[in-house]
């Protein structure tokens, strides 16, 4: 299927279908979470954490998101596909974006979670720490990611 080739900006009404987007990626990758988990995060994703970070996103020849991340302070602090799209390059094209026109050279990314960080290693990006806990404490461990210094020269270059 053809890459998506332009990047939007989402809006608050569309939090409900990026919130959808949010919790099918999840329940496809992360089966380390338990379901009561799993909602507590989308009811935050929802009210607290699309609002927190600079949105965008891929959308497909109908206008339907298919894919999305949020940037803040140079992290990426999600990055989400639906899994009917995943595989096309959307999340490869969501990360690009975010490194080249948004200046991110860091996320988090789940410990238990190898396909993301398969993922983010193909990408350029290493890991330079690790704690025990999520965001919320929980028993879920991060590894803490950065592009890797020849990465962000060839940006700058």
């Amino acid at each position: 299927m053809r890459q998506h080739s332009v990047i939007h900006t989402p809006k608050s009404s569309d939090y409900a279908q990026l919130t959808r987007i949010w919790e099918a990626s999840v329940r496809a990758t992360h089966d380390f979470l338990p379901d009561s988990y799993i909602e507590l995060l989308k009811n935050l994703v929802l009210t607290r954490y699309l609002d927190a970070v600079m949105l965008i996103c891929t959308k497909d020849s109908r206008q339907r998101i298919t894919g999305f991340a949020g940037v803040a302070a140079g992290k990426v602090e999600m990055l989400f596909i639906d899994p009917q799209h995943r595989g096309q390059g959307l999340g490869r094209q969501l990360l690009r974006y975010a490194i080249e026109r948004m200046n991110a050279d860091e996320l988090d990314v789940n410990e238990q979670n190898p396909q993301a960080l398969g993922f983010y290693f193909k990408q350029g990006f290493e890991v330079i720490g690790r704690t025990e806990h999520d965001g919320l404490g929980q028993p879920y461990p991060l590894l803490h990611m950065r592009l890797r210094q020849v990465q962000q020269e060839a940006r700058q270059g």
